[in-house]
């Protein structure tokens, strides 16, 4: 089978990443794996991975037909067989592309929710079984796939000197890391909130906050970990900036805070895990809080802000007093991820997925009403972004609305 991997950016992301790391496991069963993309950090991880690159043109509109109509000459002259979209704008395009050439469509969308305006008849696949059950009615297919993780590149042992020589960070206090973009929507709350609550740890423990990942929200970040630092009298917060390969800092952890991919990757590490959220949400991922993840993903939503300091210092004092708590949860979090979240697994499941979908046409009738509901967004975008009241990150922003 030949697949075309179509990420949305080529920026670091969970929903890139999955995007290469599926590729690559796919490529390893025996396939001939493409990714297409725009220039960006991804692009050598992209080769490291052994993919093919194709570039697109960063200036390019999305969506748009003269893409879909690069994305139908490319089927046709390499003998593709499925164009894979991860997130709306590639799902889109791959749609188009797929309903008048010879490659079936699959999108893959890890947002936390679905646009409305994709076709029914598009072969969908999610990220928690809670998007899966609100995105299934009518539409002809709604797949499940948890973010995966290659749980033998990422495991316990893995070394981190050289990432503590290199940020000063000697081995000692509590160190709790946090991998994430720096963004408006879904990570800011978060993250704002365990700097504060670090910087006044600080005073009584031996704890610190590493920060890996860069994005738009990176100065608001800097200004509040500066302050932390100078109340603190010592580099209690430490941000590093993007780093590609974050292993390092997973494996230099006593305990993360993270969501999404970003969660499972610390549990692969078998570092106890604190589930970040927005609205207040952190919860600490045990046996008994399992099933809420399960069912919703590594993310939730809380009753309100101010609710998530307190928790969030509950939390790391307990984790802080107990080393044999640390190491219980770590033992369990491994288990998980490697009997439920591994790559392989979910590499067999996508390619069910694609084998299904070349079986299948997509429905020509779906093209003018997602023709017309992409307008209609893009119009509503761009009276938002008039008005100053646009989110950056669309259909993430949407999760946090009251429901």
């Amino acid at each position: 089978m030949r697949v075309l991997v179509y990420p949305h950016a080529m920026e670091v992301g969970g929903s890139q990443l999955n995007a290469i790391e599926l590729g690559a496991a796919v490529q390893a069963m025996g396939h001939e794996v493409a990714v297409i993309g725009e220039p960006g950090p991804l692009v050598e991880y992209v080769h490291k991975a052994g993919l093919e690159h194709l570039p697109l043109d960063p200036g390019r509109r999305r969506p748009s037909m003269t893409t879909v109509r690069m994305l139908r000459d490319l089927s046709a002259r390499r003998g593709l067989d499925v164009i894979h979209g991860y997130e709306w704008p590639p799902g889109v395009e791959a749609f188009y592309a797929g309903l008048r050439g010879p490659a079936a469509a699959v999108c893959t969308i890890m947002s936390m929710a679905v646009a409305p305006f994709l076709p029914s008849s598009l072969p969908l696949v999610v990220g928690t079984r809670e998007i899966q059950e609100q995105a299934a009615p009518g539409r002809r297919h709604v797949h499940l796939i948890e973010p995966p993780v290659d749980v033998a590149a990422n495991a316990p042992g893995h070394p981190a000197g050289e990432f503590r020589r290199e940020f000063g960070l000697e081995e000692g206090p509590f160190d709790l890391v946090v991998v994430s973009r720096l963004a408006p929507e879904l990570k800011l709350e978060g993250i704002l909130t365990a700097v504060d609550v670090v910087g006044r740890l600080a005073a009584e423990l031996d704890i610190r906050l590493i920060l890996v990942g860069d994005g738009a929200a990176r100065a608001q970040v800097e200004e509040r970990a500066a302050a932390a630092n100078a109340a603190a009298g010592r580099r209690v917060v430490v941000l590093t900036g993007q780093i590609l390969d974050p292993r390092p800092a997973y494996a230099a952890a006593t305990a993360c805070l993270a969501m999404g991919g970003s969660a499972l990757r610390s549990l692969a590490f078998a570092k106890p895990l604190i589930v970040q959220g927005e609205v207040g949400f952190f919860e600490l991922l045990t046996p008994e809080t399992e099933k809420i993840f399960l069912k919703q993903g590594w993310y939730g939503i809380g009753r309100a802000p101010e609710d998530g300091a307190p928790k969030l210092e509950s939390m790391l004092r307990g984790l802080y007093a107990s080393p044999g708590l640390r190491r219980e949860l770590g033992e369990y979090g491994r288990r998980l991820v490697v009997e439920r979240f591994s790559l392989e697994r979910a590499a067999r499941v996508q390619l069910s997925i694609y084998e299904q979908a070349v079986s299948e046409r997509l429905a020509a009738v779906d093209a003018v009403g997602t023709a017309a509901g992409v307008l209609r967004y893009k119009l509503r975008r761009k009276y938002e972004r008039w008005r100053g009241t646009h989110a950056q990150d669309d259909f993430n922003a949407v999760a946090r609305r009251p429901r």
